[in-house]
């Protein structure tokens, strides 16, 4: 039977009755709040928020079924070749917010999108919310009709960095390259007033030395009045130089993703308006506490969460439970490459800075990468685990679906994580360690790359093979473009040799 003869399932019916009534009442509301220009907004392979603006004419309910041929895949990063590049962009009526501070005196709409194939008008394999959407496919065939996600988002905002003596050198090497961060909240910075603080004193802090409290909340207000985000906490997180956290509430895995991705958005624009600059990248200060992405992550079949039970006596998981730790620890090397997937990355991953080194788990301990909250003793609810690991660098759409793989795959084969570990995992010798089972992380993205090459089994239920080629080519020419440069510490410890 040819594909245009077949006639859709009565779900495939209806799930596209709903879109399309979706669709309808959104581009209702833009044209009653006399909305010009919308901006359609896709994420690329390695995690970057894309974006076009259409005139709100140009759209109509079958944009929300076929796509807006509005991308030249062979441009954007780990996607489609030159001869192949023509890709839709299909918005997510969902996802419909508001940009506050473009337009002309009005707000400017905008969706996230699907990107599709342009001839065949299927999801592309490449696009990471489209890999995000099959693992929830995925999921619901293993009998998971839900899986709620909170990622714990850490950030810094400077008052400048000054990359010395130019971005070219800094990129090319020539003459030598350095940069300089500027925060009034740091221990270097000359007395502004503020109580200064020393390396890791920062967490919690309350103004004056908490610089950024106004910033933080202008930020929730963007997101929650505008973005559809529901806020949790904002606060001063543990790096003394403009470190902060946005909590937010737990929603499933798709939701949830595209919620980080207007986080960052958010926190850049906001930022930069006020004259500053924000920056995900997970160490950007030697001495001090890196930006973490803890991923905290729970399954759900009939209304009821598959982690909790109350007969555990340890911290109330199941054994269902106990097979999804054993899946992430099995596979966390091979997670790094994409929970952690800069350079960068890896010099926040080393011991003394809170960030997880070994791959174990507990039910209190910070030292382990996986840990099961123990708040809300005898709430079926709350019952979930928190996987410490990624940083703020990570795509998230690949993140949460690469967790939930790993997850899954320890529970499809009954993977008994180790015991768990309620000791300061730094403190231990290496015997002792080996002895609990403790494995070490990668120690850079090239070694996670290796791991992820000959392990990535797991993924395959919903990775295609082109989607993980090319994302290891890719980490691998990161790796390498560090490797040939010269550091400005080597010039340091071996000028004089």
């Amino acid at each position: 039977m040819s594909a245009t003869n077949v006639v859709p399932s009565g779900a495939e019916r209806g799930s596209a009755t709903r879109t399309d009534e979706a669709a309808e009442a959104a581009l209702k509301t833009l044209a009653d709040r006399k909305i010009r220009w919308v901006e359609l907004f896709f994420t690329d392979l390695l995690g970057g928020f894309n974006h076009v603006h259409v005139p709100l004419h140009t759209l109509d309910v079958e944009s929300f079924r076929s796509g807006v041929p509005k991308l030249d895949g062979s441009s954007v990063r780990g996607f489609r070749e030159i001869y192949e590049s023509d890709m839709l962009l299909q918005p997510d009526p969902s996802t419909l917010a508001y940009i506050p501070w473009e337009g002309d005196g009005r707000h400017t709409a905008r969706f996230i999108c699907n990107v599709l194939n342009g001839a065949s008008k299927e999801p592309y394999a490449h696009d990471p919310r489209g890999i995000a959407r099959r693992t929830v496919d995925y999921l619901t065939s293993l009998g998971y009709d839900h899986s709620y996600w909170g990622p714990e988002i850490e950030f810094f905002v400077f008052d400048a960095v000054r990359l010395t003596p130019s971005p070219a050198a800094v990129r090319d090497a020539w003459g030598g390259a350095g940069y300089l961060i500027e925060s009034s909240e740091a221990p270097w910075a000359s007395s502004t007033g503020a109580s200064l603080a020393r390396f890791k004193e920062g967490y919690y802090r309350a103004p004056p030395f908490d610089t950024l409290a106004a910033l933080r909340t202008e930020i929730g207000n963007v997101l929650s009045d505008h973005f559809n985000v529901v806020m949790d906490a904002h606060h001063h997180e543990v790096a003394t130089a403009a470190q902060s956290e946005i909590n937010i509430h737990y929603d499933e895995l798709v939701p949830t993703a595209d919620h980080v991705q207007d986080i960052r958005y958010v926190v850049k624009n906001v930022a930069h308006r006020h004259g500053k600059m924000a920056s995900f990248m997970p160490k950007p200060i030697y001495g001090d506490n890196g930006s973490g992405m803890h991923t905290n992550q729970s399954l759900w079949r009939g209304g009821e969460n598959v982690f909790y039970d109350p007969h555990d006596p340890y911290a109330e998981i199941s054994q269902t439970c106990r097979y999804y730790i054993g899946g992430l620890l099995e596979h966390a090397r091979a997670l790094c490459a994409v929970t952690n997937p800069i350079t960068n990355s890896y010099r926040r991953l080393v011991p003394g800075y809170e960030a997880p080194v070994f791959i174990a788990w507990s039910k209190a301990n910070r030292s382990a990468n996986v840990r099961v909250p123990f708040y809300h003793r005898g709430r079926p609810a709350a019952k979930r685990l928190e996987y410490r690991t990624p940083d703020s660098a990570a795509n998230i759409y690949l993140t949460e679906a690469a967790l939930a793989l790993a997850g899954v795959d320890g529970i499809r084969r009954k993977i008994e994580p180790p015991p768990p570990v309620d000791q300061d995992i730094y403190k231990l010798t290496p015997s002792r360690r080996k002895e609990l089972g403790v494995r070490e992380l990668p120690g850079s993205l090239g070694e996670a790359v290796d791991c992820l090459a000959s392990d990535h089994d797991f993924l395959k239920p919903v990775f295609s093979t082109s989607v993980l080629e090319t994302y290891l080519d890719l980490k691998r020419e990161e790796q390498l473009q560090l490797n040939l440069r010269p550091h400005p510490y080597e010039f340091y410890r071996y000028l004089d040799v």
